[in-house]
């Protein structure tokens, strides 16, 4: 039936594809004498002040050369902008800064859309950007964006990552709408940027100007989307010579006042307060450094009820180890939540350390981290370097003796150094090859841990074909353990990057023995994998659709030592935008035999065997151009065993009242049906449990813009999980599960809730004030006999006593040394 239903939907958009190829060839002659050769701008140096004030009066902008003749990159790649859209931008510079101005024609400017937000989010607003890349060297670029509201973006990006928002940088910008359209001007000193020092400077340089109610993306060098990177087809920026830059030496003093009551321990009161540092080392390299932490409003983590055999992966939102770390990224070796995360020493472990009679009467959640520090930059040559350092703090649990009232202290984490270091040498303008290390260092009886891995990137000249992979060794030492624990994990994918079709096919091995978990995170060894993928993508709207794309992907996975397949995936799926820029796609899985699962049994050499099956999924995404918009993705996956199923849908209403108010609901539902999962062991007796998994998810967003400087924003989130157990089943040792005489109840039910009400107001340029009011709740019960399945009454438990509130005021500023050095 499946397989029908792909035909069908290649049959209908047969059409659509046939009409795109008819339609290239207007398009592509318009736009051929724009693109044939890279564009150059020429800037000019200011003998004037320019006041960042979105008038663009100032006499040196009537001397300075025009970009202008912008090409659109999407929905129809190559197309000219139309005369009543023209964009036309300037730059001017002097010893601190470039400058840039940019009047954006709009012959209907009360269209303009500009929405209000939070920085770093364009919302449903027209925006302008410019891309520079102080080396010219086609690969990474610094992105800086405005919106016509006024709302500051920006970014790192290069071909292999993406653009990554979590950059922020320093700088300033002014916009304003007239009878014309709106004019953009910025101001970006050479601290946000990375370059060579050299007497005459050749940058790389792009501008992008998105017209949201068309949804249409326009850049002043033309884009082709047949080739794999935008970042190597940037036009260059020429003039700017003998710059003497100010010393790059910045201070983010901070001051946070944080008052907590729960039922436990009353009202607590905490003052800190802290410094961080940021000092250009050159124009190319700069050292961040945190004196004195403070992550006390940084987001929550959204925990789920973790039925697997492996962690839960949160993501990072401390901004030191999420702003400029695109370096440490190299190898996928660096998890910074494991800086500052839990201890070495599990609770579990802990009860070995227990004496007669001792309980445990105080075991610390998280590590406290004392200082940190990273060192980024690349050199003319193109060499990258990237070294960041951390040191936590010792960590001691608090053991009681029951009955003679003594407490001592377990040291459950030492004092432990964290490092990473990162060489990645660039060349021919889309290449680069990596040297990347991690150590991790503790004091005393603890374990060791290094893995060092070598990485690359090949383009061909054209950048039609990709060779990438990389090789990683890992060497464990625990304390007291005379042979060290060495693995290894290495991989080698080949891919085609350009053109209407594209497809790519990969390899990889992993030992047992492999370990990076210690400043990464790795769920699975001791297993080979060969993948494979072919995609076909419009590069033209048709005469229905702005967008298609349909892909075909097979993966295999096998157990090195058995050489049991323990995974297989084949998979096929369809993406498209209507000329209404409404989102559709669909999908389908399937695993036509049975694998086999060797790590949720938790034993050595012991696996269960997963049943093969099918599923589907379908999502609708209207467009958010409009106030009312939806979300929306069902799913189901049958296995044949029985009457197990898996099904759910995730449901994302919003809505925006205006420009600055705006709400986002979204509701996640999922249910397991007959599932089987580990509950226990009896000796060697390993038992699973048949049972029905319900999770539910309820997020509701708010957002108060009184200006592009201030917003409020209240997030809430409620998190219900249950599992209710059928029946008790026992893995035998050829991967099959039988019924068992286990009578222990094992049901559980986990519900979180947790809201947080924000107030941010940017003073100025790096500095900001920050008031956060949070309350959380957790429930967790196992071991129980019955489920309240009322929905009212779970919800309801989470309040009262269980409640922890948390009201804090911060205030962060920045001071730049020049400034500071001409008050004195």
């Amino acid at each position: 039936m499946a397989y029908r239903l792909i035909i069908i939907l290649a049959l209908l958009f047969n059409k659509n594809l046939y009409s795109q190829n008819n339609s290239i060839s207007d398009t592509e002659k318009q736009s051929n004498s724009l693109t044939s050769e890279k564009k150059k701008l020429n800037t000019i140096p200011s003998d004037e002040k320019v006041l960042i004030d979105g008038e663009l009066d100032e006499s040196i902008w009537q001397k300075a050369e025009i970009a202008t003749n912008f090409v659109m990159f999407e929905p129809d790649n190559g197309k000219p902008i139309a005369q009543n859209k023209k964009s036309d931008v300037k730059i001017v510079y002097d010893n601190e800064a470039i400058y840039i101005g940019a009047m954006l024609y709009d012959n209907e400017p009360n269209k303009i859309m500009k929405e209000i937000t939070q920085r770093d989010n364009d919302g449903s607003s027209d925006f302008f950007g410019v891309s520079i890349n102080g080396y010219n060297d086609g690969q990474q670029e610094f992105r800086f964006y405005v919106t016509a509201a006024g709302v500051q973006l920006d970014c790192n990006s290069n071909s292999q990552t993406g653009e990554d928002f979590s950059w922020d940088a320093i700088w300033e910008s002014k916009t304003k709408i007239t009878d014309k359209g709106w004019i953009v001007e910025m101001r970006i000193p050479y601290s946000a940027l990375r370059f060579s020092k050299e007497s005459v400077q050749t940058w790389g340089i792009n501008f992008l100007r998105q017209i949201r109610r068309d949804r249409q993306l326009y850049t002043w060098t033309h884009i082709d989307n047949k080739k794999g990177s935008f970042e190597q087809q940037a036009g260059e920026l020429h003039g700017i010579e003998n710059i003497k830059t100010p010393t790059r030496l910045f201070f983010f003093p901070y001051a946070s006042i944080y008052v907590s009551n729960d039922k436990k321990n009353g009202t607590k009161t905490e003052l800190k307060g802290g410094l961080d540092i940021k000092y250009g080392i050159n124009d190319a390299f700069t050292l961040d450094a945190i004196l004195v932490p403070d992550f006390g409003q940084t987001a929550l983590d959204n925990q789920i009820l973790n039925l697997g055999p492996f962690e839960q992966q949160f993501n990072e939102n401390r901004p030191f180890f999420t702003e400029g770390t695109d370096l440490f990224s190299k190898g996928d070796l660096f998890y910074s939540r494991r800086i500052g995360g839990r201890p070495s020493l599990r609770r579990g472990g802990l009860n070995q350390e227990k004496e007669t009679n001792e309980i445990i009467e105080e075991y610390p959640s998280k590590v406290n981290l004392l200082n940190a520090l990273k060192i980024s930059g690349r050199t003319k040559g193109g060499l990258g370097i990237g070294f960041l350092n951390a040191i936590t703090q010792k960590t001691e649990a608090t053991l009681l003796d029951t009955i003679s009232q003594t407490k001592r202290k377990v040291i459950i984490e030492p004092i432990t150094n964290f490092s990473i270091l990162t060489l990645d040498q660039r060349f021919n303008k889309n290449s680069s090859v990596s040297l990347v290390n991690t150590n991790v260092t503790r004091d005393g009886e603890f374990r060791d841990a290094n893995v060092t891995a070598l990485v690359w990137d090949l383009n061909t000249t054209k950048n039609t074909f990709n060779l990438s992979g990389d090789f990683k060794y890992s060497n464990v030492n625990e304390y007291k353990n005379l042979d060290d624990r060495k693995g290894y994990n290495t991989s080698l994918n080949f891919a085609e990057t350009s053109g209407k079709i594209r497809f790519n096919v990969g390899a990889k091995y992993v030992s047992k023995e492999y370990d990076n978990n210690d400043l990464g995170i790795n769920f699975i060894t001791n297993y080979s994998s060969v993948s494979g993928n072919i995609n076909y993508r419009m590069l033209k709207p048709s005469e229905n659709l702005n967008a298609f794309r349909l892909n075909w992907n097979v993966y295999t996975e096998y157990e090195n030592i058995t050489g049991k397949l323990q995974g297989l995936n084949l998979n096929t799926n369809y993406h498209f935008t209507t000329k209404k820029n409404n989102g559709f796609g669909v999908g389908f899985n399937s695993k036509p035999i049975n694998t086999y699962d060797f790590y949720s049994p938790g034993a050595e050499g012991r696996f269960v065997t997963i049943p093969k099956n099918y599923g589907a999924w379908v999502y609708y995404s209207s467009n958010y151009n409009k106030k009312f918009a939806v979300d929306i993705e069902p799913y189901f996956t049958e296995y044949f065993e029985g009457d197990r199923i898996e099904y759910g849908i995730s449901f994302g209403p919003r809505y925006r009242l205006n420009n600055k108010i705006s709400f986002i609901l979204n509701y996640n539902f999922g249910k397991q049906n007959s599932d089987r999962g580990l509950v226990d062991y009896q000796g060697d007796n390993i038992i699973y449990a048949q049972r029905d998994v319900n999770s539910s998810t309820l997020a509701l967003s708010t957002k108060y813009a009184l200006n592009n400087k201030m917003t409020i924003n209240i997030n809430s989130r409620y998190y219900w999980s249950y599992v209710q157990n059928d029946k008790f089943l026992s893995l035998q040792t050829n991967g099959t599960l039988i019924d068992s005489d286990y009578t222990n109840s094992l049901n559980q039910d986990f519900n979180t809730w947790n809201i947080d009400c924000s107030y941010s107001w940017w003073i100025s340029p790096g500095s900001q004030l920050n008031m956060l009011y949070r309350n959380t709740s957790l429930n967790s019960l196992s071991e129980i006999q019955n489920i309240d399945k009322n929905v009212s009454h779970n919800f309801n438990s989470l309040f009262g006593d269980k409640l922890q509130h948390t009201f804090s005021i911060s205030l962060r500023y920045f001071l730049d040394y020049n400034r500071a050095k001409s008050w004195i």
